[in-house]
């Protein structure tokens, strides 16, 4: 029996994250693509300066829904905002730039120690990232998901942006982001997570093991993803998971016991396949997202 999980021991286990000043945002560049205009945007953030692509459709009717693009981690540090804007990289990863062809804007930032948030010519930086907040009782998630934060209050100040239509969606490190930010910012009304959903009971494997950016101390002990899921009730989740990826193990569980918990605000759909985002999934989360996003301006 695992202890009562509230926002308030989730943001204990995250620990204090500093606070934020004014954004100052600039754009630094805008090109012409097909059938949306992107822009490149930077923005104060506490732990440094954000760079983000932001995605807006070619005559948007009224203001679009918001969707926050999470790049993967594939230990490519030398990539994030770029390979999901299509610019680089796989291009089944290239979620932002195809949503904002369906109608959405988008938003992609690079993550803490990724591409222009590199500053280690594209080696890994984010344990060292992590470790220096340990030793003061902080945590690298809790920077990361404030950062989430921060980028969807640059971008629900744009007059083509419904602030009150957003959602979210990652593969494998977005994956797993998509599974925290919706518990961490409750603006977020439909989340869509592949191939990122292993739970921590599974990731003591050593062939798993655990990313850096969700090293959390203590929160293993009596709590797992279903916790993060459960809180975050204003959200509909999608978990699309895959049979043969050691990042979608466990996805069974994790829909065994939401569904053992009566949580009717999450489906998990695990189909053939290893760590992969083909076009068929990503219509699947384009359509789930489309359908939540309109149920929330209908109120629902």
């Amino acid at each position: 029996m695992t202890d009562r999980f509230t926002h308030e021991s989730l943001r204990q286990f995250l620990a204090p994250v500093d606070e934020p000043g004014p954004l100052r945002p600039a754009v630094e560049d805008e090109v012409t693509c097909d059938g949306y205009v992107r822009r490149q945007v930077s923005y104060d953030v506490p732990a440094g300066r954000a760079s983000a692509f932001v995605c807006i459709p070619d005559a948007l009717p009224a203001p679009a829904p918001l969707v926050f693009c999470h790049h993967q981690h594939a230990g490519q540090f030398d990539l994030g905002k770029s390979e999901v804007c299509g610019l680089r990289g796989d291009p089944d990863q290239a979620y932002a730039a195809e949503l904002a062809q369906c109608g959405f804007v988008t938003i992609a930032p690079d993550a803490i120690g990724f591409e222009d948030r590199n500053w280690d010519g594209g080696r890994n930086v984010t344990w060292f990232e992590l470790s220096n907040r340990l030793v003061v009782g902080r945590t690298l998630l809790a920077t990361c998901l404030q950062e989430i934060s921060l980028a969807l209050d640059y971008a629900t100040a744009m007059p083509e942006v419904d602030s009150d239509r957003i959602g979210f969606i990652g593969h494998s490190y977005g994956g797993r982001a998509a599974l925290w930010a919706p518990a961490w910012d409750r603006r977020i009304r439909a989340s869509v997570s592949n191939c990122g959903c292993v739970p921590y009971r599974e990731s003591f494997a050593r062939d798993v093991g655990f990313q850096a950016e969700f090293v959390v101390p203590g929160f293993a002990s009596a709590h797992d993803v279903e916790d993060v899921v459960g809180l975050a009730d204003q959200c509909q989740y999608l978990i699309l998971a895959t049979d043969d990826d050691r990042w979608s193990r466990g996805a069974e569980s994790i829909r065994d016991r939401l569904a053992e918990r009566g949580t009717r605000h999450a489906r998990v759909e695990i189909r053939p396949g290893r760590h992969d985002f083909p076009r068929a999934a990503r219509t699947t989360a384009y359509d789930f997202l489309a359908d939540r996003l309109r149920e929330t301006a209908r109120g629902s």
